[in-house]
């Protein structure tokens, strides 16, 4: 099989690791950090101008028509960077429910300003007693004389915070665990009934929780009562670009360590002469690899049946986590102390390698979703 890149694929990925190798290097990400806003605005413009913003979105709705497979090299990238603005939140969760539940009318309302870097959106499904199960919604959507309203407590929404935008899971009929029922609704995110606490997670990404108090809805988006397989489906897509994000954290944390290996002196020669430390240097690598090739796997037959491949997705979600979780902690023991500071890269990379071991479901998670299937 040809495992290749195409010329266009090949020019993505060379487009994003420029900007990560000379805008993105990592005091420029915890300056970043230390802003306000949590994210910049000015290198989210940059993404909608390189065209990065259309990828995920079909040439039908004006975007590129990118697979997943590109999905997964942007999305690498980024990995290696830490890029902390809101790339899944808006793009890949957010327009993808709105990409696949809209009307035309919306998607040309709303996809374009995606696109041009214009509308900042974020997804409000987790609530606090869901755990992963994405058909447990309590949450509630009922019809008024306007239309319908929103009661309810939605937890850790990614770019909850900065969103000027909702994309909002309500329970419409049924009890709360009902597969069927839930639907999905447009909100202003600035309308006075919405209460939200915004915070930075450990791994410096911006999320907030979000109450509604009798919160009036835009839209519909998608069918009542049957959003549930359109939320699955775009959770899927989403938790591959977050595996994708970590097979790229997990190769610069293994170049960090190895070359810190080779400077740092310890008996008067450098660590990575001690043969204990290059076995646990080599299961680093070879953790590594194994994750970079059922990353592909699971893209590559994603992108055979429609962006749909639950059990060759919870494969992925459930190795990879386990990969990141043995990386991440062997660079920080490997480094000592100093890895755990904030002045250095391997710490960053760690809290963001442990966040995705839980972001849209653990290991242990997928581990059990994949032998049901």
């Amino acid at each position: 099989m040809d495992f290749s890149l195409s010329s266009e694929q090949q020019m993505i990925q060379d487009s994003v690791a420029r900007f990560v190798r000379n805008d993105y290097d990592f005091e420029s990400r915890r300056k970043i950090l230390d802003s306000e806003s949590g994210f910049s605005q000015k290198n989210w413009a940059l993404f909608a101008e390189l065209g990065w913003l259309m990828l995920p979105f079909s040439e039908q709705d004006g975007g590129l028509g990118g697979s997943m497979a590109d999905l997964m090299l942007i999305m690498e990238e980024f990995g290696k960077g830490m890029v902390v603005e809101p790339f899944i939140a808006t793009t890949v969760l957010a327009g993808g429910l709105i990409a696949e539940c809209g009307s035309q009318t919306q998607k040309d309302q709303y996809l374009s300003q995606i696109m041009a870097g214009e509308l900042h959106m974020a997804f409000a499904y987790a609530e606090p007693q869901s755990r992963y199960q994405l058909n447990h919604v309590t949450c509630r959507a009922s019809q008024s004389d306007t239309g319908f309203i929103i009661n309810g407590h939605k937890s850790v929404v990614l770019n909850g915070n900065h969103a000027e935008m909702l994309v909002v899971a309500a329970r419409t009929s049924g009890e709360s665990h009902d597969e069927y029922g839930i639907s999905l609704f447009l909100v202003d995110a600035q309308h006075p009934s919405v209460k939200r606490k915004g915070y930075a997670n450990v791994d410096g990404h911006q999320a907030a929780d979000i109450w509604f108090d009798n919160t009036p809805t835009l839209e519909l988006l998608g069918e009542q009562d049957n959003a549930l397989a359109a939320i699955n489906k775009i959770i899927d897509k989403a938790t591959l670009a977050v595996c994708a994000e970590a097979v790229g954290a997990m190769e610069v944390a293994l170049q960090q360590t190895v070359e810190y290996a080779k400077t740092r002196q310890q008996f008067g020669r450098a660590i990575g002469s001690f043969q204990a430390l290059q076995h646990r240097m080599v299961n680093m690598f070879i953790e590594h690899q194994q994750a970079k090739s059922i990353l592909l796997m699971a893209a590559l037959k994603m992108d055979n049946n429609d962006g749909v491949d639950a059990r060759a997705l919870s494969a992925a979600k459930s190795r990879i986590g386990k990969a990141a979780n043995l990386v991440g902690r062997e660079a920080i023991q490997i480094h000592g102390g100093i890895g755990m500071t904030d002045e250095l890269d391997v710490g960053h990379l760690f809290k963001r390698l442990t966040t995705i071991q839980f972001l849209f479901g653990s290991s242990d998670n997928h581990t059990k979703r994949f032998a049901s299937l």
